[in-house]
């Protein structure tokens, strides 16, 4: 190995390093169930509201919309961008304050948790059905984010994907299994400040290796519907595909995603007050449009190299390698420039690994809280239940290695069908729960599977089908989900008056 692929692994390294010291801190100070989920309900503002962004924008911030907006354009990338966008900010304003007062009113420490407790469902087969579903979709979430590192290491260093993908995932799940959710947070904090110096790095190196802003539009107006938003560039053969309506609407419903995010919503009900979520707010706003933003430009820079001959034209998901394939070159001024590098490939790691974390301690509350203790009621003391909770975080990320084990896997496809699966299943039973009265067990039950159902159903049945079909299955399952819920609450008892009077509290 050379000198220069020796600086930037150490930089990495010490990266790596830093995080699972992080973690072996908070070690110290987890002792209990509501310390190990939710910090205690004691996160700052700023805390809250990067831990949430940084969780919620995984290496897809950093590989796959750079990747999609390389390859066919502005279109589909600026689209759902706008989706997500308009998601975070209606997420933050209209159902954290309520879900950080609701969900303490009642005693409620995980999402699966607070559906039962919302609904007094004594069978907590709520609890359990919620739980299942976090499991299902976190799976190849997780999966989603050790294919990225993998990816990240074979791509620049040659090292064996399969080898990468492992110690990547054993980071991970050390500082997650030894610090819960205070250095989760902490790590997620650190890990959204080295994303956003990777991106604002790659972006004006990028330009100037393009021979400037003026030689990286004159390239992109060059392409047929490079630059539309209402069409995409086909780089096969060279022309435009319209880019329909319904094609539009499929990217904006990625916003209906948020309502459903597990670990997003747990960043929610952990604040310390909830009176400081307007300024998490703003902060996660500002930093979800700008970030998704230079992404974006990121992809078009590097089309623009491409055509200066900076870089080689990477075909289908290797796009999603145009920031390591940058930091390649800026490695190649000095020695510096070399540390700068490695930086930035830890910020493809930090995106990355500050998704995975969050889910994997979402996915292990739901089983040692809501599967073991709420529904198969084993009694289990503090202890045990700790015990429960990592064990959970080891098994669900030797799934997520196995199902992850194909370096062809696009990391964009796998984040599409999991957050699908969230924003189906959960998103409108979220909503019903927090803003309307008259929703009860029986709806959430039905929302629930309905939209989980139709997740699958639509992306493997209907989809493939084409033409006006082809729509992110997370539109009709948000809808189908919503449908369930207020028709089977109308035909179903009414909630009694101690939930009513629960629901008013909350307001």
């Amino acid at each position: 190995m050379n000198t220069t692929g020796f600086l930037m692994i150490a930089t990495i390294a010490v990266y790596l390093m830093a995080m699972l010291a992080i973690g072996f801190r908070y070690s110290k100070q987890t002792s209990n169930s509501e310390d190990f989920y939710l910090g205690g309900r004691k996160m700052g503002p700023l805390v809250t509201a990067m831990s949430a962004e940084a969780s919620d924008m995984s290496s897809w911030l950093l590989m796959g919309l750079p990747g999609v907006a390389y390859l066919t354009g502005v279109a589909d990338a600026a689209w759902t961008a706008i989706g997500l966008g308009i998601g975070t900010w209606l997420n933050w304003y209209f159902v954290s304050r309520r879900l950080r007062r609701y969900s303490q009113n009642i005693g409620a420490i995980t999402v699966p948790d607070f559906f039962s407790k919302r609904y007094h469902d004594n069978s907590n087969t709520l609890n359990a059905l919620a739980a299942l579903v976090i499991i299902i979709f976190f799976i190849p979430y997780t999966a989603s984010g050790f294919a990225a590192c993998g990816k990240l290491f074979n791509s620049l260093f040659g090292v064996n994907y399969t080898t990468a993908m492992i110690i990547s995932a054993l980071v991970i799940v050390g500082y997650t299994v030894m610090g819960g959710f205070r250095a989760v947070s902490t790590t997620d904090l650190i890990q959204s400040i080295v994303m956003t110096l990777a991106l604002i790095t790659v972006l004006t190196f990028g330009i100037n290796a393009a021979g400037g802003w003026n030689a990286v539009m004159v390239n992109a107006q060059s392409l047929s519907g490079y630059l539309s938003f209402t069409a995409i560039h086909d780089a096969t053969t060279g022309s435009a595909t319209p880019y329909s309506a319904l094609s539009i609407a499929s990217c904006l419903a990625w916003g209906f995603g948020y309502f459903g995010m597990p670990h997003i919503l747990l960043r929610f009900m952990a604040i310390e007050d909830e009176k400081k979520l307007v300024l998490s707010r703003r902060i996660a706003s500002v930093w979800v449009l700008i970030a998704m933003t230079v992404a974006i430009v990121i992809g078009i820079v590097g089309l623009g190299m491409t055509k200066a001959g900076a870089l080689k034209f990477l075909e289908g998901s290797a796009s999603e390698t145009i920031i390591v394939e940058i930091a390649n070159l800026i490695s190649q001024h000095g020695v510096l420039a070399t540390i700068v590098a490695g930086l930035i490939l830890a910020g493809i790691l930090a995106a990355t690994m500050s998704t995975a974390d969050s889910q994997l301690l979402a996915a292990a509350s739901s089983v040692s809280q809501n599967i073991v203790q709420d529904f198969l009621h084993v009694k289990l003391n503090e202890k045990q239940s700790l015990r429960i909770a990592r064990i959970t975080i080891v098994l669900i990320s030797l799934f997520g290695v196995l199902l992850a084990r194909d370096p062809n896997s696009s990391v964009f496809a796998i984040v599409s069908f999991a957050w699908a699966g969230f924003g189906g299943a959960f998103g409108a039973t979220m909503l019903c729960a927090l803003f309307w009265k008259r929703s009860n067990k029986w709806g959430a039950l039905a929302g629930m599977i309905s939209g989980g159902a139709t997740v699958f159903i639509w992306k493997y049945m209907v989809r493939p089908l084409g033409g006006a079909w082809n729509i992110y299955e997370l539109l009709p399952a948000f809808f189908v989900s919503l449908l369930f819920i207020i028709i089977v609450s109308l035909i179903t008892a009414a909630p009694d008056e101690k939930q009513n009077a629960e629901f008013e509290a909350a307001k």
